[in-house]
């Protein structure tokens, strides 16, 4: 039952409670139980997703936002049946119960289909890689390679991001350079890479944004665009969909993020009064994870040649009335192998 139990959360738990042990768990799927652990419901990273989506937070108990009608199995399961089911429900779990409805064993997609190779909907799109950047975060390695080419294991950094898109179908990539260009297009000449490769030169620094402008006549349809030092591991055509579906101008892919400040907190008033102090106060954000989604109106907002950051364009579409949407992924989609720390980090993760 050990097993088990680290994907069984209670019905009366609060939606933070469940973010984390999805984390933890690592398979974007809880089981809920009511007080005698019977099967209630079910609870994935989507149905968190669309809550924060409509709320614009996690406040709230899981019995708000779970699926109260989950598929489930009773012991004469079979697998044949399971894997008809996970397949054609697109799930990625199906609990077994007992007599008294409590969950015995859990059927994962990962462990049902183990070797055979998960389907995800191609949704061909192009994508743009923002590698322009010094890469300080990441001195002094920088000093000798771009950014780019920092290795995960036998591959660049860049090459990881280009074959996560790929699974989705994308495999026609943009890549604006400026630091140490002559190496990057060098690199990819040796490998040989199997994808469509275009490389954006700035003659100078372009910021975030200024760069798209040169793809102005290059693209015509939505595209992705996302920085050189982040991994994002999530459904790339649900993003996709997101963004349609909300006619949004430009989503940001945000990633959720709980804090606790180890120290008391002063709050203070009137010249040094002390008015409270917040023993380890806990805060809760979505922030920029450096991934993105454009509709290709949103070039004519970009000006020629000068520097401009993703930031300014956000504002602008704004300003114009245009729809900027927010796609939020959990705390470990999101892996940022921008600097010293987060690269030890991720490599924990990926390898």
């Amino acid at each position: 039952m050990n097993d088990v139990e680290q994907y069984l959360i209670q019905k009366d738990e609060s939606i933070k409670k469940a973010i984390k042990l999805i984390d933890e768990g690592g398979r974007k799927i809880l089981f809920v139980v009511d007080i005698g652990n019977r099967l209630y419901g079910s609870l994935t990273d989507g149905n968190i997703r669309r809550w924060i989506i409509k709320t614009g937070g996690i406040k709230g108990k899981v019995d708000d936002i779970c699926d109260k009608n989950p598929i489930f199995f009773e012991k004469d399961y079979s697998i044949v049946k399971a894997k008809e089911i996970l397949f054609s429900e697109k799930i990625e779990a199906i609990p077994v119960v007992d007599k008294e409805r409590k969950i015995v064993k859990i059927l994962f997609w990962d462990d049902i289909f183990k070797e055979e190779k998960k389907d995800f909907t191609q949704i061909y799109l192009p994508v743009v890689i923002m590698a322009g950047g010094k890469g300080t975060r990441l001195d002094p390695f920088t000093r000798i390679l771009p950014k780019p080419l920092i290795p995960i294991d036998d591959k660049a950094i860049i090459e990881v991001i280009m074959d996560d898109y790929a699974k989705f179908g994308m495999k026609n990539f943009y890549i604006t350079i400026n630091h140490k260009a002559k190496i990057i297009k060098a690199y990819f000449e040796e490998q040989k890479s199997s994808y469509n490769l275009e490389f954006i030169e700035e003659d100078t620094p372009l910021g975030t944004a200024g760069a798209l402008k040169l793809l102005e006549n290059k693209v015509n349809t939505p595209f992705f665009v996302s920085n050189c030092d982040i991994i994002i591991k999530e459904d790339y055509a649900k993003m996709y969909d997101f963004h349609k579906e909300n006619n949004f101008a430009l989503t940001l892919v945000g990633s959720m993020q709980h804090h606790i400040i180890p120290y008391g907190v002063c709050e203070i008033e009137n010249g040094g009064i002390l008015k409270r102090v917040n023993e380890k106060p806990e805060y809760d954000f979505i922030v920029n994870t450096g991934m993105y989604l454009l509709n290709p109106e949103t070039f004519r907002f970009i000006p020629d040649n000068k520097f401009y950051n993703i930031t300014d364009l956000i504002s602008d579409l704004k300003k114009n009335n245009y729809k900027v949407g927010v796609y939020p992924v959990s705390e470990k989609s999101w892996i940022d192998v921008g600097q010293w720390e987060k690269y030890k980090l991720s490599l924990d993760k990926l390898l």
